[in-house]
């Protein structure tokens, strides 16, 4: 999950989901409350660190954060260097990700088809909003923390892009390099603070619409497929960061049509390799 909320175009909630752990992160973060403190003062430690799950939690926490860490400065290289490899490797995971998803959806009832063609509406539209530029302030980092962790957890979805789209994901790709401890911890409160939030509603939707739930998170999927798409080319000049880096509305071609390299094997084999781990990680997860 650490590794694909880093790249701007994947979800961490798209993992979850393949490994059989999404109900039981929505179920686990829906159920951190004040009413746990009561738990701890009335059973003991123990009670409240049970009820929460905090075992699973801290786990998948701390495997998320060396992840980021350790990822950060490869992805970051690759996204400059390799990226028509990187899309296209991407693109075969979420396309795969698409049938394994769609596959837990019981009955295809006109409901779960209108809410797989809304999912795959607004994550096409989302995916599709050229990047903004905002100044960097405290606040506004606590912010996109809370915005891109709602997205973060949704599969489909990438928080990482949704921090494109709000132009604050060069500061905290920066500050998790650098190792900025005030913008880190901000941003992880504003995450915080979001995901207790946004997780309710979305453990809500499982336990009561779950067929619906799972179409509409279909639909994320299959809309956020645009912005993978490995060969794009440069329409036009939105703005020029501080740095002198600039920054283009981008737009998908055919191979044929690409201005650099189109590298169709290697390409190929970058999707193939992208398909084959969706269904390796399901079966793994299902081993387990």
């Amino acid at each position: 999950m650490g590794a694909a909320d880093v790249v701007p175009g994947v979800s961490g909630g798209t993992i979850a989901f393949i490994t059989g752990i999404y109900e039981e992160l929505l179920a686990t973060l829906s159920g951190i409350r004040p009413s746990l403190f009561n738990v701890w003062k009335d059973e003991g430690l123990k009670a409240a660190w049970n009820k929460a799950n905090l075992n699973f939690l801290i786990a998948l926490l701390l495997g998320i954060g060396i992840a980021v860490f350790s990822l950060a400065h490869l992805l970051d290289w690759l996204l400059i260097n390799e990226p028509v490899l990187l899309w296209s490797f991407f693109f075969g995971l979420v396309l795969a990700s698409v049938f394994f998803v769609g596959r837990q959806v019981s009955k295809w009832t006109a409901g779960a088809v209108i809410a797989l063609m809304i999912g795959a509406t607004v994550a096409w539209v989302i995916t599709s909003l050229p990047p903004m530029t905002n100044e960097a302030t405290n606040l506004f980092i606590f912010i996109c923390g809370m915005v891109a962790i709602c997205a973060m957890i949704l599969p489909g979805i990438s928080g990482s892009f949704i921090l494109l789209i709000l132009g604050a994901y060069e500061v905290i790709i920066k500050a998790v390099k650098e190792f900025d401890v005030t913008k880190i911890l901000i941003f992880v409160a504003g995450c915080v603070v979001g995901i207790l939030s946004f997780s309710h509603l979305l453990n809500w939707m499982f336990k009561k619409h779950k067929n619906i739930t799972i179409a509409l998170l279909t639909g994320f999927l299959l809309g956020s497929l645009q912005k993978l798409w490995p060969w794009q080319i440069k329409l036009q000049l939105l703005h020029v960061k501080s740095d002198g880096e600039e920054v283009h509305l981008m737009s998908n071609v055919l191979p044929q049509d690409f201005t650099g390299e189109p590298q169709l094997m290697m390409t190929i084999v970058c999707f193939v390799v992208g398909f084959g781990i969706i269904f390796a990680l399901e079966r793994i997860a299902k081993s387990l």
